[in-house]
């Protein structure tokens, strides 16, 4: 099969798993019972926990590019950091996004600075701070090398944020727990079939994203070959 040919099938069986976890969502999830204030808010609880799931899948994989970056300096690799670090800076703050929205009807207020939530728009600010670094330097070597040692470090963060409201104590719900999850086995099944969903899109939007990067490596060496033969 074609990379096209691949792409195609990938941002098919994405449609489809998105337009299932939408049905789940809004018709087959039952609401709760032990919420009577604006119980269709709860629905929000399966985006938000999806792209806070896919928040740290993209940033691990700009972790992962970052280390073998600097141990092969391939450029494969520091292109898969940079394309997974746009991605999650897009989930985290959809996570920022979503999470108020919740908390407005649980909490009475948008925001407060709990652990969790704190932690998490400290992460957003690491990873814009990537962002920057990245187009901060002229030399693409050195660039790529200091992307990758800040990526690395800033990678700490996100243990951090998923371990928040263990070590401290937060507001912020608690939904899995010793391998038990505090939802009914209906809610439990949409859950996990969104965040299914949310991870196919997020390798659909990499794909094309890498696909972008190969495009514009091949225009700049283009560019380079005519302006060698003028």
């Amino acid at each position: 099969m074609s990379v096209n040919g691949a792409r195609t099938v990938l941002g098919g069986a994405t449609f489809v798993a998105l337009l299932v976890a939408l049905y789940m969502v809004f018709i087959f999830a039952p609401l709760p019972a032990n919420v009577s204030d604006f119980p269709e808010v709860q629905k929000i609880l399966y985006f938000h926990v999806s792209v806070a799931w896919i928040e740290f899948l993209a940033f691990f994989v700009v972790f992962v590019g970052s280390i073998a970056y600097l141990k092969t300096r391939s450029r494969r690799w520091d292109v898969l950091a940079a394309a997974s670090a746009e991605i999650g800076i897009v989930y985290c703050s959809l996570v920022l996004l979503t999470g108020p929205v919740w908390a407005k009807a649980a909490w009475n207020v948008w925001w407060t600075w709990d652990p969790r939530l704190t932690t998490t728009l400290i992460l957003w600010f690491i990873y814009v701070a990537y962002l920057l670094i990245r187009n901060s330097a002229e030399e693409d070597e050195k660039r790529a090398r200091f992307a990758a040692v800040f990526g690395i470090i800033g990678f700490v963060d996100v243990p951090i944020v998923f371990m928040a409201i263990r070590w401290w104590r937060t507001i912020h719900p608690l939904i899995f727990e010793g391998g038990n999850v505090g939802l009914s086995p209906k809610m439990t099944a949409t859950l996990l079939v969104s965040i299914a969903a949310f991870t196919l899109l997020y390798f659909y939007f990499l794909v094309i994203r890498l696909n972008i990067a190969k495009l514009r490596l091949e225009v700049t060496q283009v560019k380079e070959e005519l302006r060698a033969e003028l």
